[in-house]
């Protein structure tokens, strides 16, 4: 774990952005195509802390980007090559573009300063998308990633930023996969060697405005 004073410098307002990964209501809403993930995502918190993250950003003037994973109702340009997203076709609920499904779940809030980037393949909310191009023109330093799941997008999000020469920072608390215990695995094993590893409540306290203490 980093001390307050090197995450305090990693997440200057500035240079921070907070990324929300798949927080969409197909996805860890009620009515989920994946209930299991949604399930943990609730119980764990990680959704709770998800939203308390986007509130304080909001209110420290940190950019938060939504990213949305989506489809066309006809799957143009969707892929297939792989059994995930075969599986996924299949789905009782599915998250076609303009559908509820694919709106930020409650309770995270979206503001009008917020930035919701969908996209329409692969598994990384960064790679192949708008939000490399965004992060820069932002000057972006520090990608915070939150949301789900711990199994694919959120590693995914963490490389991509890695790769792309951000520094990456990871809510433990604040991402879910299923099952449960697969996540503490993930961050141990894996996040922990690329990505720097904090809580919830210590990122909200280097995101509250400089010289105003963090509101729990």
């Amino acid at each position: 774990m980093p001390s307050p004073e090197q995450l305090r410098a990693l997440l200057d307002p500035r240079t921070t952005v907070l990324l929300t990964v798949e927080c969409q209501q197909g996805v860890v809403g009620p009515d989920s195509a994946l209930p299991e993930l949604a399930e943990e995502a609730r119980a764990s918190g990680a959704l709770a802390n998800v939203a308390r993250l986007v509130a304080a950003a909001h209110e420290g003037g940190v950019q938060v980007i939504h990213t949305i994973a989506e489809r066309r109702p006809d799957g143009r340009g969707a892929s297939r090559n792989a059994r995930l997203f075969r599986a996924a076709e299949r789905l009782p609920v599915q998250q076609l573009s303009g559908t509820a499904a694919v709106r930020v779940a409650e309770p995270v809030e979206v503001t009008e300063e917020d930035l919701v980037v969908r996209r329409l393949h692969g598994l990384s909310p960064v790679a192949g998308t708008e939000v490399d191009a965004l992060l820069r023109n932002l000057g972006c330093r520090t990608l915070v990633v939150t949301g789900v799941s711990a199994n694919v997008a959120v590693p995914n999000a963490v490389f991509d930023a890695v790769n792309g020469g951000y520094q990456a920072v990871v809510p433990a608390d604040a991402i879910a996969g299923v099952p449960p215990e697969y996540t503490p695995a993930m961050v141990r094993n894996t996040l922990a060697l690329v990505a720097t590893i904090a809580t919830t409540d210590e990122v909200l306290a280097c995101l509250a405005p400089r010289g105003r203490p963090a509101q729990g």
